[in-house]
């Protein structure tokens, strides 16, 4: 049975999309079975895979016309990860679904059937708390939250976990908060520090050891199309990921999530 992750985070530019493709590669390249499902309509988590979308089946078709998911998964260049791509369409998904019944529940319904064909369903979210941010919480097994380590950032945290605790009482009872993810982290930057000890203080046992530094080869890779693990797979960043992947299997073996 698979489990399903919504990588999410309402601000923008924390790293959100870059740890949901790294995150997805890591767990391929030690041998599980992928999905990564590209729910924002920037695409960037597919164009981050060197794929283009324009005349492609995509999360949009899923959402809106009804598309099994079969009709729209992509098997990428790394082996065990496949795609489900987006395109700019996915800005009009939430108008579109204004009058459908039960639009928070259309993905959770269309994952269901293939839930035994992959070990990890990967979700990266729009960065908004809207129809396709819901649709992906709704869906989920579980939340990671990529932290920026800046104030803005810390700012936002108790509004999605706000909302992430409406999502668990009124949809999804099962949804779990995995973890915060420390991202783009700079070891000299006294804000970075104090952001870092503020998180891990106030949200003791939710915060990742595994801290994801800011590093030239991750911000470089999506030019090339590549995963950083595959653009250059010795760099700090790649063995952040590669790290960040072995601390959640090493949580999910424990049961922690299943006693929160």
């Amino acid at each position: 049975m698979a489990v399903i992750i919504s990588i999410a985070n309402q601000k923008g530019g924390v790293g959100k999309t870059t740890t949901a493709v790294n995150l997805a590669t890591a767990f391929a390249a030690i041998g599980k079975r992928v999905l990564l499902m590209d729910l924002d309509p920037q695409s960037n988590a597919t164009t981050g895979l060197g794929i283009y979308s324009r005349t492609l089946c995509t999360s949009y078709d899923l959402l809106i016309k009804k598309k099994t998911l079969s009709e729209a998964i992509i098997q990428t260049r790394i082996p065990g990860l496949s795609l489900i791509p987006a395109n700019l369409n996915l800005a009009g998904a939430e108008i579109e679904l204004v009058q459908v019944s039960e639009r928070e529940k259309i993905l959770h319904y269309t994952l269901e059937p293939y839930e035994e064909i992959f070990d990890y369903v990967i979700i990266d979210s729009p960065p908004s708390m809207g129809i396709l941010s819901l649709n992906a919480l709704v869906a989920a097994d579980g939340v990671l939250i990529p932290l920026q380590c800046e104030y803005y950032a810390l700012e936002g945290l108790s509004y999605l976990l706000s909302s992430i605790n409406r999502i668990q009482t009124i949809y999804n009872p099962r949804l779990k908060l995995f973890g915060i993810i420390l991202t783009m982290f700079d070891k000299r930057n006294a804000l970075c520090l104090s952001v870092m000890n503020d998180v891990k203080a106030h949200m003791s046992g939710f915060v990742f050891d595994t801290i994801i530094p800011r590093n030239i080869k991750i911000s470089e890779a999506p030019s090339y199309g590549k995963p950083v693990l595959i653009h250059d797979v010795k760099s700090v960043g790649s063995c952040a990921y590669m790290s960040l992947a072995r601390e959640f299997l090493v949580k999910e073996r424990s049961g922690i999530w299943n006693k929160s």
